[in-house]
């Protein structure tokens, strides 16, 4: 990778075993983007993934309620999901940071901004950068969330 970040495989391990709440920022009601297949996959394994995407607010997307912003989760989030352009991020972290609470910040495949990296581990969150957890999970042997009782 061009940016000189490494993902660290620890981190990205415990980002996915310790997430169950997955806020996925970018989220498509097209089946053919990215976003929408890989919100199918988190959600068939276990996880409980909530689609973020201001023009499909209130909307459903595989059964869940589509939210206009980070803001507006009623529930926990352990985990933001970032399927916007590099330049969005910034905002989107700290808007994580204002809720209090989110453990990590994931940036989808091509997804780089050191910037906002270097703020959301300021923070005390993990962050993984230009990784997919679809293609991660399988890579590491996850199998999805870890049961409560592990955490």
């Amino acid at each position: 990778m061009a940016s000189g970040f490494q993902n660290s495989e620890a981190t990205i391990r415990r980002v996915l075993t310790s997430s169950r709440n997955i806020a996925l920022v970018g989220a498509s009601s097209k089946p053919e983007r990215p976003s929408n297949y890989v919100m199918k996959y988190l959600l068939d394994i276990g996880y409980n993934v909530i689609p973020i995407n201001p023009g499909l607010e209130g909307q459903e997307l595989h059964g869940k309620v589509v939210y206009g912003s980070l803001s507006n989760v009623p529930d926990p989030i352990d985990m933001v999901d970032i399927f916007r352009a590099s330049e969005a991020v910034p905002s989107i972290v700290d808007e994580a940071i204002a809720l209090g609470g989110v453990k990590s910040i994931w940036m989808q495949v091509g997804i780089v901004n050191k910037e906002a990296a270097e703020k959301a581990k300021s923070a005390g969150m993990d962050v993984v950068m230009d990784a997919c957890p679809k293609v991660q999970i399988p890579l590491l042997g996850i199998s999805g969330p870890s049961p409560l009782s592990e955490l």
